[in-house]
Formats: structure tokens, C-alpha cells, sequence
């Protein structure tokens, strides 16, 4: 991975970069909140699930501030924000300026990789699902962390969106299905799934409780798929 050079031929969602950098300081303290901690607490606990028995070396698409990477014990990052990257930085995260359907890094350079709640800023998921699958080595393990638009946390956000929130009006949100598709797409293989947040909208979870499988009206689920041995990872320009 190449630190902190610029690799972004902008493809992501309209605005969301712009968004990060002029609200950095204001999305990371959101996680310092009484709501924002016990919500990070339990997604963070739900994809640790999903990543089983780490090894090797991860990388974090979308690491944002780099509070995930941290709790996850992740070392590397990649996000299209500069200014959220200073945070990572700060967090002991190896950073690099680049966009989710372009990574800055080497084929199969890496064990392990996970988004947390970034594919819904992603413009091609698609395309940021083949990039996963090329820096993975073979049988490499993806987690993809996501609120399922179809569940009452997606539809809350989506509206919050629709009604201007500077942060879900640059969220596009995508089912469980959705993501397993464009995953198997990519040259996924669907391993297990894990959900949280089973509390209504708003209202800040009592425990870090994580439930097997894709539970209908979860507000988080961490999707992990293993990368198919026989799939060709170079890039597609």
C-alpha cells in the first residue's frame, strides 16, 4: 500500500468526500456520545464475530477515522477523506488517500479485509467488491458491515437522508441480498453472517448481543464471504 498518495479518480457517491472533510471532527465525536459509543461497541463487537481467527494482515476500506481498525486490530487503511485519515493516523493506522473502486495496494497483499458501514458510500459497489477480491490473496476473508435498507435502522436513515442529514444524504443503503450478490459477483464465496441492533431507531442498545445469521429487522449485520481460490486477481482498469 502506498501511504498518503492520492489515488482518487473520484468515483464515490456525489459529495460524500466533501462531506467527510468539512465534518470530520463532528463524525468522529459522534462515537464519544452515549448513543454513538454503545452503537460502535456493538457493531464493532459483531464484525469481530464475523472476521473469525484473524491472521495475517487486514486492511479497513473506508476506515474513516479509524476507530473499527483500532477496536479490530487492523493496521491498515484506506480512505478518500484527508481529513478523516489525520484521525487514523493518530490511532496508529498505516493510511492511504484512495477510493473503494481504485485501491492503492498490490495484488493479493493482504489476509483480510473489511468495510464498516462505508459500502453505503461507495458509488460502484460492485467495482469496490472485484478491488477486495484482487488485494485478497486467495481464501482471503471480506467482512461487510452494513444497515440493511430494508430494515427499520436503513429506513430511519434513509429518510434522515432524504430530510438532509449531511452524512445519510450521501448514503445510498443496499439489502443483505443485494451486497451477497455483488459479492458472489466479485468472486465471493458466502461463508457465515452475523447480526446486531435489535433495538428501535434511536434508541442506544443495552448490550453487545450478536445473533447468527441475517435476522429480518436487525440494524446491523457484518456479511463475511471468503475469496474463491480460482478467481484471477489483477486489476480491471
Amino acid at each position: 500500500m502506498t501511504p498518503d498518495r492520492d489515488h482518487s479518480s473520484p468515483p464515490t457517491r456525489p459529495n460524500s468526500v466533501q462531506v467527510f472533510d468539512q465534518l470530520a471532527a463532528r463524525y468522529d465525536a459522534w462515537f464519544e456520545s452515549p448513543e454513538g459509543s454503545a452503537i460502535f461497541r456493538v457493531e464493532a463487537a459483531c464484525v469481530r464475530e464475523a472476521m473469525g481467527a484473524p491472521r495475517g494482515r487486514w486492511l479497513e476500506v473506508g476506515v474513516g477515522t479509524g476507530r473499527f481498525a483500532r477496536a479490530l486490530g487492523i493496521g491498515d487503511g484506506v480512505d478518500p477523506s484527508r481529513e478523516v485519515l489525520q484521525y487514523a493516523r493518530s490511532r496508529g493506522i498505516r493510511t492511504a488517500v484512495g477510493f473503494a473502486e481504485h485501491l492503492p495496494c498490490p495484488d493479493a497483499a493482504f489476509d483480510g479485509a473489511v468495510l464498516v458501514v462505508s459500502i453505503c458510500f461507495v458509488s460502484d459497489p460492485g467495482r469496490a467488491l472485484r478491488e477486495c477480491a484482487r488485494v485478497l490473496k486467495p481464501g482471503g476473508r471480506l467482512v461487510v458491515g452494513l444497515v440493511p435498507a430494508d430494515s427499520p435502522w436503513g429506513q430511519n436513515y434513509a429518510e434522515k437522508g432524504r430530510a438532509g442529514h449531511p452524512f445519510y444524504s450521501a448514503a445510498k443503503f443496499y439489502t443483505c441480498e443485494e451486497i451477497a450478490r455483488l459479492a458472489r459477483e466479485a468472486g465471493f464465496t458466502e461463508a457465515e453472517a452475523k447480526s446486531c441492533l435489535f433495538e428501535p431507531p434511536g434508541t442506544a442498545p443495552a448490550d453487545i448481543s450478536t445473533r447468527p445469521g441475517i435476522v429480518p429487522g436487525a440494524g446491523f449485520v457484518a456479511l463475511a464471504f471468503t475469496r474463491n481460490p480460482n478467481r484471477k486477481g489483477r486489476r480491471r482498469e
